[in-house]
């Protein structure tokens, strides 16, 4: 199973990150991860910029790269009460052509840390809404990561309660690719 993991923080070493690696490490051992390092790239979605044959590079590549995976994980940050804008955008531009889009029936499984006691609710709530409008198949649960900034020891997640729910997370999602 190859999973691609989209990261809606930038930081190198933010907790979303950290979170994303942590959830990396739950997955089999013939299971791969490849972190995608271009949501920065991409531009805007736009009509007049999707265009078969004229596409961007970096829409070409982000399509590419979720044509070639078997499930996602989105790990997003909360700004502003929603999910991170790039994640959101690179939602958008993955999920076009309508109909024959990479990411249509895609297993996912959503994420976040953030500092506040709610675990970035509203940006997981946020992110499988947009994910199901936009065809993905998402997992009804999420898990969110609260007090992140003492949540992490290395890539590890200290707490082991919230550490075996992404660890089902995780392993629901296989299951979910396994089903389809």
């Amino acid at each position: 199973m190859h999973v691609l993991v989209f990261v809606g923080s930038l930081r190198a070493d933010s907790a979303n990150r950290r979170l994303a690696r942590a959830a990396a490490a739950h997955l089999p051992a013939d299971a791969t991860a490849e972190f995608y390092d271009g949501l920065e790239a991409l531009p805007f979605y736009s009509e007049e910029l999707d265009v078969p044959g004229a596409l961007p590079d970096a829409v070409e590549a982000l399509r590419a790269a979720v044509a070639r995976a078997d499930a996602l994980i989105v790990v997003t940050p909360e700004y502003n009460g929603s999910m991170a804008p790039v994640v959101h955008n690179a939602i958008d531009w993955a999920s076009r052509p309508r109909g024959s889009a990479a990411l249509a029936g895609l297993p996912t499984a959503v994420l976040a840390a953030s500092g506040s006691p709610r675990g970035a609710q509203w940006a997981r709530e946020s992110a499988v809404r947009v994910l199901g409008v936009a065809g993905a198949d998402v997992l009804p649960d999420h898990v969110g990561i609260p007090s992140a900034h003492a949540a992490f020891e290395d890539d590890r997640i200290v707490d082991a309660d919230l550490d075996a729910a992404v660890a089902g997370l995780v392993a629901a999602l296989r299951s979910r690719r396994a089903a389809a």
